[in-house]
């Protein structure tokens, strides 16, 4: 595909449905809003989850942002933010098969963001 802007774009849809069926398909599990206290600590609960939804906004901005900004701000902005993404999906896993896999869905569609933008030149 020769247009970078679509393809980003779609990658990081790809990387938001994953998100959301990850979560989803979670809640199907006993327990695990326990084990999210446990998780959170001494953070309250509310705060775990606004840096959550805070994460998957920048995800569903992403979206629109691939298709829209220019080519240099656009290259960057993508290799961040997937780096930024990869970190929040690696560091909040946990380690049910269902969420293991679906991570692992998206970290291969974050890394070939990073290494679209990478390869990425003006002229395309």
């Amino acid at each position: 595909m020769k247009d970078k802007k679509v393809l980003l774009s779609t990658l990081w849809i790809v990387v938001m449905i994953n998100m959301l069926k990850a979560d989803i398909l979670s809640l199907y599990i006993p327990g695990v809003l326990d084990e999210l206290v446990v998780f959170a600590g001494d953070t309250p609960i509310t705060q775990l989850m606004l840096g959550g939804a805070i994460m998957m906004e920048i995800s569903i901005v992403m979206i629109f942002l691939s298709r829209v900004l220019k080519y240099k701000l656009n290259r960057w902005l993508n290799i961040i933010v997937a780096l930024i993404t990869i970190a929040f999906i690696a560091g909040g896993g946990s380690s049910y098969p269902h969420y293991l896999f679906i991570a692992a869905v998206e970290i291969i569609c974050l890394l070939a963001i990073i290494g679209i933008a990478w390869k990425w030149t003006e002229t395309e």
